[in-house]
């Protein structure tokens, strides 16, 4: 969604970008406070900003080279960097204006939007009974899909409430994933009810496929290539 376009869907003035704002930055607070709290406190908004239905967090991460990946000793929840927290469109648009767009991260990047107090992890109880649909997508369509994703996510556009989880960004080399987490993978009318609204709103053909993963297969998966119950990321854990 552009700029033009978000004003226009939520009826504000959102500032205009600043030339020169990217790269992953926090925003507000301390980074490194950030990076390790488990206090998923709401953050203020102020009565003259427009509050959004859930409040939310952002991460990064980055997986690290094959070779890192046994000498990783907490892995993957080491790697989850928080960038933000926000509450209302003021203040996501405050966050989205500052971080990189998909084509500026390196291969192996992911960024996770995710409702406060779910964290972007197979093992969190928010999603260990869940699942998430994933759609691969040309590298030219990445920035457009995942700005529509977050906005659509935001705007409560998939219509599920508390069903919905997080929205997730995967770089990868040939191709970017977008995953859409949801809590119970065996609400089979749920897990459908998220299917056809991705596919409405990234507009996609019904030739493309949408594939569905259980974050429990996942787990199961990972463990069973393992020599000891892993803790690291085996590189699919965010798409």
């Amino acid at each position: 969604m552009t700029e033009r376009k978000m004003c226009k869907f939520y009826n504000l003035n959102v500032p205009e970008r600043r030339s020169g704002d990217t790269g992953l930055q926090n925003h507000g607070g301390n980074e490194e406070d950030d990076r390790h709290t488990e206090d998923p406190l709401a953050p203020y908004v102020p009565p003259h900003e427009h509050k959004l239905e859930y409040s939310y967090w952002m991460w990064f991460s980055r997986r690290p080279p094959a070779r890192e990946l046994s000498s990783t000793t907490s892995g993957y929840r080491q790697a989850l960097r928080m960038v933000g927290c926000i509450g209302s469109v003021e203040q996501w648009w405050g966050l989205y204006t500052h971080l990189s767009r998909p084509y500026e991260l390196p291969p192996l990047s992911d960024l996770h939007l995710f409702k406060l107090g779910i964290k972007p992890m197979w093992e969190d109880p928010s999603n260990v009974n869940g699942g998430k649909w994933v759609v691969r997508l040309k590298k030219s369509q990445t920035e457009r899909a995942w700005e529509d994703l977050c906005m659509a996510m935001l705007g409560e556009q998939f219509m599920v409430g508390p069903e919905l989880c997080g929205v997730v960004l995967s770089v990868r080399f040939q191709e970017d994933h977008l995953a859409v987490w949801h809590r119970t993978a065996s609400d089979v009318a749920a897990a459908g009810r998220v299917r056809d609204a991705l596919r409405r709103i990234l507009q996609l053909p019904t030739s493309m496929p949408i594939e569905y993963k259980v974050h429990g297969d996942c787990m199961r998966a990972t463990a069973s290539r393992a020599p000891d119950p892993p803790t690291t990321d085996n590189g699919e854990r965010s798409t």
